[in-house]
């Protein structure tokens, strides 16, 4: 599969090392806002050996619809921001490329444009891409439903600098029907990011939990997706709808 990166900041870099690593897997360029050196390869920022050329590039060097056409991929990969997915998503629909995005957080606006664009290919958004974290979110699910009155409680954890409530964190709240001012936040050090669910049953508690040791967990998640939607019809697909074939018993 050739893929293309949109967005290489901490995580966009982490999820490059992945993607690179990875048979069967061409990272075939990266897209990033940055002016500063242009066209650099994989291996100069990531000092990664990779048999296959990763060229950089800036989106503000380069006319999308030509460059979708000039370097072909079967997927995008967004690691970017909320304004990205505006800026490229036609171009990339209208040569046949595939949609995978990790963008934390997006408005209903931008939910719907992305509906939109699954018209015409496949379309793929979760919050949060890591593979962990969407287990226990399908297994949450499952336990609300056959216990729709146990006490729910989510903890979030992240680095000192992160502000506001983590979307995953959000993403769980709205499946469980919890309330987002309910959500416990807590910041320190440098923690990538741990969510708990907590279910308090009488006389006992149960506790799902997730930690992300390094940000190359979202590269795997990324590798589950594509492996995973590459067949797939056009259409809007989040994780559940990957993991309901693993869940069938």
């Amino acid at each position: 599969m050739n893929i293309g990166l949109i967005g290489f900041g901490k995580t966009g870099k982490a999820v490059a090392r992945t993607l690179i690593r990875e048979e069967g897997i061409n990272l075939k360029w990266i897209i990033r806002k940055s002016d500063k050196k242009n066209q650099l390869t994989a291996n100069d920022i990531l000092d990664e050996p990779s048999d296959n050329l990763t060229e950089i590039f800036s989106i503000n060097s380069i006319k999308l619809n030509e460059f979708f056409k000039e370097n072909k991929v079967d997927f995008i990969i967004d690691f970017s921001s909320e304004e990205s997915i505006k800026i490229y998503g036609e171009a990339a629909t209208e040569n046949g490329i595939k949609i995978v995005s990790a963008v934390s957080h997006y408005s209903e606006e931008t939910i719907d444009f992305i509906k939109k664009l699954s018209e015409k290919t496949v379309t793929f958004w979760s919050p949060n891409i890591t593979l962990g974290v969407n287990y226990i979110l399908v297994i949450s699910k499952f336990m609300k439903k056959i216990a729709p009155e146990v006490d729910i409680q989510i903890v979030e954890e992240h680095f000192k600098g992160k502000d506001e409530i983590s979307g995953t964190a959000k993403v769980l709240a709205s499946n469980l029907d919890v309330d987002n001012n309910e959500i416990k936040s807590i910041r320190a050090g440098g923690i990538v990011g741990k969510h708990e669910i907590i279910f308090g049953f009488p006389f006992q508690t149960v506790r799902l939990t997730h930690e992300s040791i390094s940000r190359e967990a979202f590269g795997n998640g990324v590798i589950f997706v594509v492996k995973n939607i590459i067949d797939k019809e056009k259409g809007f697909y989040n994780y559940e709808d990957l993991m309901k074939p693993f869940f069938e018993f």
